[in-house]
């Protein structure tokens, strides 16, 4: 029985995984089709700082480089489709009152990722390039290759994304009780100095960008930590 049970198991968990992968195919081969108009909207916060634009010296840079903005904006916009499919995969073994999480969580945790790119985008990139245009030696030229741009910028889309993921994570380990909200308050100020610590490693070593990642996700704990106050209520005890 128990083999049966795990073979069924598996074969959920391949069907579930096939469902994430054709979405994400198919919406990167729509989003290939639109890469070039969208490589000018990335490029455009650097563009701005550097009009000389990128160089690409690899062979195949351009064509991976499509590749990449199309499998970022198929990532982005099956983003609910797959969190739906890890949450349905693992809703069988949940209680009733923690399935009636997966909507707020699917819907919270996609536009969270998204404000964290815009972030990035809007205020991050601008801030960064500027820097960097201000530390240039007079007898240098400063024309950034193409490739390692667009992994500069993946990169801080994906730690901005992440980053403003905290209240979800903060709030579902309320809800499901695996750490108390008393514990959430208490372990503020381990979580300033993670928070500090962490930007220090994955941001450019300007202090601007530095702090740009660091108070928001203190911040974003900080409300993390007041929604699960508001959502979980104590058990009451008993005397």
């Amino acid at each position: 029985m128990q083999g049966e049970s795990l073979i069924s198991h598996l074969i959920e968990l391949r069907n579930r995984l096939l469902w994430v992968v054709l979405a994400f195919v198919v919406v990167f081969f729509a989003g290939l089709y639109f890469s070039n108009a969208l490589y000018s909207w990335l490029t455009a916060p650097l563009l701005k700082i550097s009009p000389a634009g990128l160089i690409s010296t690899g062979v195949t840079a351009p064509f991976v480089i499509l590749m990449k903005i199309a499998a970022l904006v198929a990532f982005v916009l099956t983003l609910p489709h797959t969190l739906y499919q890890i949450w349905a995969f693992v809703a069988p073994g949940l209680y009733a009152h923690e399935k009636r999480l997966v909507l707020p969580f699917i819907i919270s945790a996609t536009v969270l990722f998204l404000i964290g790119m815009a972030f990035a985008y809007f205020f991050v990139f601008g801030m960064v390039f500027k820097f960097i245009a201000a530390i240039i030696p007079p007898n240098m030229r400063w024309t950034p290759d193409s490739a390692a741009y667009f992994e500069f910028i993946l990169n801080m889309f994906f730690m901005f994304g992440l980053t403003f993921e905290v209240p979800v994570a903060v709030v579902l380990l309320a809800k499901l009780g695996v750490v108390p909200v008393t514990k959430l308050k208490t372990a503020r100020p381990y979580v300033i100095v993670g928070a500090f610590a962490v930007a220090a490693v994955v941001t450019p070593p300007d202090v601007a960008s530095q702090l740009m990642l660091a108070i928001p996700l203190w911040w974003l704990y900080e409300l993390g930590v007041v929604a699960a106050g508001i959502m979980v209520r104590p058990k009451p005890t008993r005397e």
